[in-house]
């Protein structure tokens, strides 16, 4: 089985095991360090969203950096086994209690929310309207000034209230960090 790397935090060098799932692609180690870079190493206090998990790598890295609680939803039961063994080798080092697995499909999800997250980790499957999907019930689920960190196969200037301020690609993948236009 594949591995990558916690490039952050208390969990920094650990790495994290990546089942075969069609369309799985982790974030690479270099984008996650920009990202990291672009949100600030501490995310104490924040509560984040891992809406498409996938690896977890991403609600992993922010768990890692002291978020209050990180929520991991997928719903491919292959990806979500791997998903609660890498979360059960955290939780065996006695280190958290912050993260919450959820075997779930991402739009049912968002639309019924149980709390509002400061920070959202969107990275779809491409090419099937995810974003799209998902957009009308982000306002629900996100707290006022929550920040949205979207891959995506294309650049994107905006999703729904949430305007890019930062963009970068790595190969194929546009990645982007948003923020909630004031009003």
């Amino acid at each position: 089985m594949p591995r990558v790397r916690i490039v952050g935090g208390e969990w920094k060098r650990r790495l994290v095991n990546v089942p075969s799932v069609v369309g799985l692609r982790p974030t690479p180690d270099a984008v996650r360090e920009t990202l990291f870079n672009w949100l600030g190493q501490d995310l104490t206090g924040l509560d984040c969203l891992d809406l498409f998990a996938g690896s977890g790598v991403l609600g992993f890295e922010a768990a890692s950096r002291s978020a209050a609680h990180v929520t991991l939803v997928e719903r491919d039961p292959r990806a979500f086994a791997a998903l609660k063994d890498n979360a059960g080798a955290f939780e065996r080092d006695g280190k958290t209690g912050r993260l919450e697995l959820v075997r779930a499909d991402a739009l049912k999800f968002v639309s019924r929310p149980t709390r509002r997250y400061d920070l959202l980790f969107l990275d779809p499957p491409y090419h099937q309207g995810w974003i799209e999907r998902v957009e009308p019930w982000l306002a629900g689920v996100l707290a006022p000034n929550a920040r949205i960190y979207a891959e995506a196969e294309r650049a994107l200037e905006r999703i729904g209230a949430w305007t890019c301020v930062r963009q970068g690609r790595s190969g194929q993948v546009f990645y982007h960090l948003l923020e909630a236009e004031l009003k």
